[in-house]
């Protein structure tokens, strides 16, 4: 019972955590706040977590290891480089449509502590490039695909699936929709992303 109502008492700190570093970032959210958000007192919060950045990084590490291992999954299956593009795309989307402080979250941190990604790295389900390289350089060599390099194309998938997300009040500023057509936006990106990459890559 003990160990059942420490999980759920770090399951509401964790929630309060992600809502309050969602909306001011690290650097304006404060553990009171996070305190009185999950419930509990102060002292309750730091038996959990000793400090803010550790707190910071357990949310990060909660959130980044659900979507990790699923593109990890994706860049090491069996499937046609088409297939990745179309399967990383849709599956980012989805999930980040789910979880939009992600990826502010994952910039924010690396702005502020860039070897923070070194310790996220040596976790289990970091996403791992090496077959999806060798996977493109063999198409290249077929001549299956346009000559690219998997650095920069995986860059590229990166790039067009992120940025949305990063600059969503820019984006609904310039191109004028609410938060409604926003929304459609990122559902028919899912494909429209995939047909890009995929169109810029055939021969």
């Amino acid at each position: 019972m003990k160990n059942k109502k420490n999980e759920n008492t770090e399951s509401l700190i964790l929630e309060a955590a992600k809502s309050i570093f969602q909306t001011k970032g690290m650097d304006g959210a404060r553990m009171q706040e996070i305190a009185d958000k999950a419930g509990i007192n102060k002292a309750m919060l730091h038996y959990y977590y000793r400090n803010k950045q550790l707190l910071f990084e357990a949310v990060f590490k909660n959130a980044f290891s659900l979507l990790a291992p699923q593109l990890n999954t994706i860049l090491n299956d069996d499937s046609t480089i088409e297939e990745k593009v179309i399967n990383f795309s849709s599956n980012y989307i989805s999930f980040i449509a789910e979880h939009p402080y992600l990826p502010n979250f994952i910039i924010q941190e690396l702005n502020r502590n860039p070897d923070f990604i070194l310790k996220m790295k040596e976790s289990n389900g970091f996403p791992n490039l090496e077959k999806f390289k060798k996977q493109v350089a063999v198409e290249v060599e077929k001549g299956a695909i346009r000559k690219v390099k998997a650095a920069q194309l995986f860059i590229n998938i990166l790039a067009l699936n992120v940025f949305p997300f990063i600059g969503k009040p820019l984006i609904k500023s310039l191109i004028s929709v609410d938060e409604e057509g926003f929304q459609q936006l990122i559902e028919e990106r899912k494909t429209a992303v995939a047909d890009f990459i995929i169109n810029s890559i055939k021969i």
